[in-house]
């Protein structure tokens, strides 16, 4: 047993092993049936992400999931012994990787885990909500756990039509990468063709969602270079090409573009494609400018349509 969920009803006790999706609701459909006025219909979903990543995301019920007190409506990763609410059922979520070693049932003696930590060449791919602040203030939160949830499954799901990890979402924004070693050419375009499936599959949403009076927009940033894989304790790699690609999505707001690649990522492709369309910017952390390459959606379509 992975990870399982400890229910706790009105003193009824029942223990749930996790599988890799999970969905709970009062209705006798769900994989996990809790018999909780206060529960909707269909009211969570559980789903593991790599590995070993535990995902709690709430689909839009009426009375909101808690996570140690605090109500949730973006996808929020699981971590041993979280205190889960829903309506008056408290479920406490227990992964048995990951509980203590300086536990009370726990041996004296202390062990040392040597973590195996691997250098890799990869690519990477942030991408963002933007304005997803201004919109948690004017939209109800039962609307926007119901379009979170249906944005993180769709974007995990688009992730793997591209041959790519998803490292992890983190509130409304998607870290993912490709461990392709050498082969970055076609990392590159898997990450360019992952961010413009990511627009298409939001731009959606914002038909689905009319309570939405500012369309959603995301902005991304394309990154390749080496990240330590196995160093993190949640597996996640790390790493100055990691940050770096954090801090090309947060420049696609002022450079007025929909994408930012590096140089070493727009490098990975023919440059034909680049070639007197680059320019350069200060990012936080970096003593020198950094080449870069500012796309709009269009454009990406068009450099898809010339690299197949």
């Amino acid at each position: 047993m992975n990870a399982s969920l400890l229910i706790n009803h009105k003193g009824n006790i029942t223990e749930v092993n996790c599988s890799p999706v999970m969905t709970i609701g009062r209705d006798k459909k769900n994989d996990v049936v809790i018999h909780d006025s206060e529960v909707s219909r269909s009211h969570a979903i559980v789903r593991v992400l790599g590995e070993n990543d535990y995902y709690f995301m709430d689909t839009g019920s009426s009375n909101g999931s808690f996570i140690n007190k605090k109500r949730v409506s973006t996808p929020t990763v699981l971590h041993h012994d979280d205190k889960i609410r829903l309506g008056d059922t408290n479920i406490t979520f227990l992964q048995a990787d990951k509980m203590s070693s300086t536990s009370e049932f726990a041996e004296p003696s202390t062990v040392i885990r040597q973590a195996t930590t691997k250098i890799e060449q990869i690519t990477i791919l942030v991408a963002d909500i933007r304005g997803y602040t201004t919109l948690s203030e004017q939209v109800q939160i039962n609307t926007l756990s119901r379009l979170m949830s249906k944005w993180f499954q769709q974007v995990h799901q688009c992730i793997l039509d591209n041959s790519g990890t998803v490292d992890k979402f983190i509130g409304d924004c998607v870290y993912a990468r490709w461990n392709d070693g050498d082969n970055n050419r076609n990392s590159v375009i898997a990450a360019l063709k992952s961010a413009l499936m990511i627009n298409n599959i939001t731009q959606q949403l914002n038909k689905e969602f009319p309570d939405i009076k500012t369309p959603l927009k995301i902005g991304a940033g394309i990154n390749t270079g080496s990240a330590a894989l196995g160093l993190a304790n949640d597996g996640t790699a790390v790493g100055d090409a990691v940050n770096t690609a954090f801090r090309l999505e947060s420049s696609t707001k002022e450079l007025g573009k929909d994408v930012v690649l590096s140089v070493d990522a727009y490098n990975c492709i023919p440059s034909s494609l680049w070639q007197d369309r680059t320019d350069e910017i200060r990012v936080k952390g970096k003593n020198a400018p950094v080449q870069i390459w500012g796309l709009m959606y269009d454009e990406i379509e068009e450099i898809l349509e010339q690299t197949q």
